[in-house]
């Protein structure tokens, strides 16, 4: 299964990374269907190097005409997010069709508060870092789509029943 190996490489590279989106909701117990990945990464030098060495690992390419380089550079990220208002960089493996990986350049909740407050779930033999209910639904409630409140209603459930 391309998730289980994407989480390893993960491990492997040592990418500093938070899973967040709609499979993180589903981990935490909300059926729901998604295809895409959608990661908050530590948008630090060392980390985005680790990203790298993993986007060419599973042979990622941008979504974006740029080189797979560019994702490092955290001035040219923070110039995307300002002149186009991009809030994620989006990956891509021909070999995984459908399979999107988004990063977030700049969530609603700071990357080290999400970090300290994950829950770890074991999937398989692997560790899968995922941001609490409460990031979750502070992460949705920014974007506001209706998905977004959608998944925050169940969270909410979820998180009055534990």
């Amino acid at each position: 299964m391309f998730y289980l190996e994407l989480f390893r490489a993960l491990e492997r590279h040592r990418v500093r990374y938070v899973l967040v989106g709609g499979l993180a909701v589903t981990l935490h117990g909300v059926e729901r269907a998604t295809m895409d990945i959608d990661l908050s990464v530590a948008m630090d030098a060392e980390n985005l190097d680790a990203l790298l060495g993993l986007a060419r690992e599973l042979r990622f390419q941008p979504v974006l005409p740029v080189s797979l380089d560019a994702i490092t550079d955290p001035v040219l990220l923070e110039r995307w997010r300002l002149e186009r208002n991009m809030e994620v960089f989006a990956l891509r493996s021909p070999e995984q069709a459908g399979v999107t990986i988004d990063v977030l350049v700049r969530p609603a909740v700071r990357f080290e508060d999400m970090e300290s407050r994950a829950a770890v779930f074991c999937v398989g033999d692997t560790s899968v870092r995922v941001a609490s209910i409460d990031d979750l639904i502070a992460l949705k409630r920014a974007v506001g789509r209706p998905i977004d409140l959608s998944d925050i209603e169940h969270l909410e459930r979820i998180r009055g029943i534990g």
